[in-house]
């Protein structure tokens, strides 16, 4: 089974990141910018949380409360729910599924090395699954 590791090589090493003391609707707008669900928040090389759009759904939308003047570090999760390099895929979806959340930074000692999303646990899943009845055809095959 692969590691955070390998995933990040495979899928990259990009961390889209904001800081605390942005405006909630920035967030929103890079995120679609970027097409993604979640920005990790940070301060310079330090990360404080993780803010998604479940977070701008739960935490302005029905608080109605403005995206243009709340702060990201209002409504982000923190602390931060991580993993280190070397975990694989099994328990990164363990986690992920523990703890319900959609978005897992990869981070070794203080370093953000990555993120990883439940669409690329899922992927990799798929693909394991597939090369083992691949080699399970073939043997049956032979």
């Amino acid at each position: 089974m692969q590691t955070a590791a390998q995933l990040l090589e495979a899928k990259g090493h990009a961390v889209h990141a904001i800081g605390p003391d942005e405006p909630v609707f920035e967030a929103i707008r890079r995120m679609a910018e970027l097409s993604i669900g979640a920005l990790l928040v940070m301060e310079g090389d330090r990360l404080l949380g993780v803010v998604s759009e479940r977070d701008y759904a739960r935490k302005v939308i029905l608080k109605d409360r403005s995206s243009r003047t709340t702060p990201v570090r209002e409504i982000m999760s923190s602390p931060v729910i991580a993993i280190e390099p070397g975990a694989t895929v099994a328990e990164c979806m363990q986690l992920m599924t523990e703890r319900r959340i959609r978005h897992l930074p990869v981070v070794s000692g203080e370093r953000v090395l990555g993120v990883l999303s439940i669409g690329d646990l899922v992927k990799a899943v798929i693909a394991d699954q597939q090369a083992e009845i691949e080699q399970l055809t073939r043997y049956i095959a032979s």
